[in-house]
């Protein structure tokens, strides 16, 4: 199995705020424009998901609710992120939607 990225509207904007906050970076070996640079790269090998429906699952972090909907609307198999606990307590269960770090997915130990 291919793993592919995933982007939609609420994740890429998420990612360009975060990248913009200069005091976050003030230490960061890499310039604003390099790190631009890996979020294109990232960005050109990760598939646009347009999203039509929000389930809303109310996760404890309301703000973490984009990113199960995104993994709902393009289909995904698991949500790799090293916040298990929340994205498990959400009120709506998926079982077939795996959540897992990237060090417990098999496909992504198999292909580091």
């Amino acid at each position: 199995m291919d793993l592919v990225s995933v982007f939609g509207n609420a994740l890429f904007s998420e990612y360009e705020a975060v990248l913009s906050r200069a005091d976050l970076f003030e230490a960061a070996p890499a310039s604003r424009s390099k790190r631009e640079d890996v979020f294109d790269a990232l960005l050109s090998v990760s598939e646009w998901t347009p999203m039509y429906f929000l389930w809303r699952p109310n996760l404890p972090v309301w703000g973490d609710n984009h990113i199960f909907e995104l993994a709902i609307a393009s289909g995904a198999q698991a949500i790799i992120t090293a916040n298990i606990r929340d994205f498990e307590r959400g009120e709506i269960a998926f079982p077939s939607l795996k959540i897992c770090t990237a060090g417990d997915h098999p496909d992504w130990r198999r292909t580091r």
